[in-house]
């Protein structure tokens, strides 16, 4: 079997596996509350804020302060 005949067959056996396309209907599934990586908006962003409020030494996220948690 020659080089360019395994190289079409692997490329035939492995490439259809990428072009999976869902469903709106299963989409909707996956846009469940329960799916959320965040499933508490408001705890998720007390979280945020307290630990970039703490670590002075990563700017970023809009809070300013030195590290002490208070603002």
């Amino acid at each position: 079997m020659s080089l360019a005949l395994k190289i079409f067959a692997a490329l035939a056996l492995f490439l259809p596996s990428c072009t999976v396309v869902s469903t709106p209907e299963e989409r909707s599934n996956l846009a469940t509350k329960v799916m959320s990586p965040e499933r508490d908006p408001l705890g998720e962003a007390m979280a945020d804020h307290m630990y970039f409020s703490r670590e002075a030494s990563q700017g970023g996220n809009g809070i300013g302060g030195g590290g002490c948690g208070c603002n």
